[in-house]
């Protein structure tokens, strides 16, 4: 479990570490919504080209 006082107590540097982390966060929040449309919109015709229909 993280300890939250610990992380507060950091100073400029815990700010910092939760940027990077909300950052990375919101990155893969968008890559996983991205790759699914991508994969919706597409996959189905991928998938019969690979199998050669």
């Amino acid at each position: 479990m993280v300890d939250l006082a610990a992380f507060a107590s950091m100073g400029a540097g815990g700010a910092d570490a939760a940027t990077l982390i909300g950052a990375v966060l919101l990155e893969a929040g968008i890559l996983y919504v991205g790759y699914g449309a991508v994969e919706a919109a597409v996959g189905q015709r991928v998938v019969e080209r690979l199998r050669g229909e």
